[in-house]
């Protein structure tokens, strides 16, 4: 009696594609902030920025997004992220990389090397605030009369 043979090959292909969907989807789940010696670095996904301390220009709290178009990224929930393109800027394609995991809350607006921007928060808003004085703090943009 002949055995009968199984299809390894679309087996395989399943179990690496599932794979490789739920590792996706842990590497968007959140952004993973690393604060080193020089700069910072923020990972989401596919996304990675790193800036170093001394090109931050400033660093401030915005309650909303200003209107941008979405070069690439993805909205899910109240997740946002990305790299986009504000309206006003249209001509000069300026890029905005856009790392929100809670769209409702706060975010934190980082301008950097004069006119670059980044818009990010955490999920805990407690967190967020956090990350802002810490970044206000290394780049040396924090004034005696700000509040911690």
């Amino acid at each position: 009696m002949a055995r009968k043979q199984r299809p390894w090959l679309w087996g395989s292909i399943t179990v690496l594609t599932v794979l490789l969907c739920t590792t996706a989807l842990t590497l968007h789940y959140k952004n993973w902030v690393s604060l080193k010696e020089g700069s910072v670095r923020i990972i989401s996904g596919f996304y990675v920025k790193q800036l170093p301390y001394a090109a931050m220009d400033s660093v401030v709290f915005v309650p909303r997004l200003p209107p941008m178009q979405r070069l690439n990224g993805f909205s899910a929930l109240a997740k946002e992220k990305g790299i986009f393109r504000e309206f006003k800027d249209s001509l000069t394609n300026k890029q905005v990389y856009v790392f929100v995991d809670n769209i409702e809350q706060q975010k934190i607006k980082l301008v950097y090397r004069d006119s670059a921007q980044m818009y990010l928060n955490l999920k805990d808003s407690v967190q967020t605030v956090s990350l802002l004085n810490t970044l206000r703090e290394k780049a040396g943009l924090m004034s005696p009369d700000q509040p911690k």
